[in-house]
């Protein structure tokens, strides 16, 4: 069993079954509901491609293979320009769906050679699921390294800030990275949502934990759907998956209930994702979804020296 294999692998199916379906509407897909592995829809994609939230997953993970096990933000950055810039960590070769947010905090980067964990957008809007989506790897990261709260509050707001620097963003982040850790270790996802509702979170400000109160303060899985909204906005993401998650009950059943929500719905796929393959496995996830999807081998090799940077033998 390999926690970093089985979250990985659930992360790329979310995204890659989600990819195609991408802003359709809820509506629509309600009535024609999409539960196989299909492409050129939303994308000129075939079957089976993950998009952006991979590759910048990928390349985090990349990073901390390369640095021996250290976070280097500045690295991380780069590899993100190589991301967009030379189409490293996709799945053929192609480059698309890069966010608004994330595409300045990288030009800043790499135009204006900003410091990495100053390019990040600062305004209101600028709180995508842009950063959300690529925390995974720094989960394993914390997990497997035992960090304490007070240095994972730390890493998880600058990696976040290469791209998405608004405390909204990082809190979103830090509440995904609290939740994948307990679940992780609990492998209970009802227990692991009671416990981030525990969490100290005074280090951030009231009215911004405030915007996340119908995860930390009330249950969002008892939530109609017609009240959980699938945007690209991190809050509404970040809900969106977990109320998935605490409603469905195997891995197959939380990913065709993630991107059928419609709209944003590759990012809600991986982050959904993620949770699912802790909580269910690998050897739960549907094997035509595995055998569609594009660069396997790149994806399972990356997943294996990731695995040997924490000493890891499976």
């Amino acid at each position: 069993m390999s926690i970093i294999k089985d979250s990985v692998y659930g992360y790329v199916i979310g995204d890659a079954m989600g990819v195609p379906v991408e802003f359709q509407s809820r509506n629509k897909l309600m009535n024609n509901p999409v539960t196989t592995m299909v492409g050129y829809i939303s994308y000129d994609e075939p079957e089976g491609t993950w998009s952006d939230d991979t590759s910048m997953t990928l390349a985090t993970m990349d990073s901390i293979i390369q640095e021996n096990g250290i976070i280097n933000y500045d690295d991380i950055a780069k590899k993100f320009c190589n991301w967009i810039n030379h189409a490293d960590y996709t799945a053929n070769n192609n480059v698309f769906d890069i966010g608004i947010t994330t595409k300045y905090a990288l030009m800043r980067y790499f135009d204006e050679h900003i410091e990495a964990t100053k390019c990040g957008g600062t305004n209101e809007g600028d709180n995508g699921n842009g950063s959300l989506m690529r925390m995974l790897p720094i989960a394993l990261y914390c997990y497997y390294k035992k960090i304490d709260d007070t240095k994972i509050i730390e890493i998880v707001k600058n990696v976040s800030s290469i791209t998405h620097a608004h405390e909204r963003s990082i809190l979103g982040c830090y509440i995904y990275v609290k939740y994948i850790l307990y679940l992780i270790q609990f492998r209970d996802k009802y227990m692991a949502y009671n416990m981030i509702k525990k969490v100290d979170y005074s280090m951030f400000s009231e009215n911004e934990v405030n915007e996340y109160h119908r995860v930390l303060k009330e249950n969002i899985n008892n939530y109609l759907i017609d009240d959980i909204k699938s945007s690209g906005y991190v809050v509404h993401s970040l809900e969106a998956a977990l109320w998935v998650i605490l409603n469905t009950h195997s891995f197959n059943e939380a990913i065709i209930g993630a991107i059928n929500l419609g709209d944003d719905t590759d990012t809600i796929g991986a982050i959904t994702g993620s949770m699912a393959g802790i909580l269910y496995g690998y050897d739960k996830i549907n094997n035509n979804w595995l055998e569609k999807l594009k660069n396997k081998e790149y994806i399972s090799d990356l997943i294996e020296k990731f695995e040997i940077v924490f000493g890891i033998m499976v």
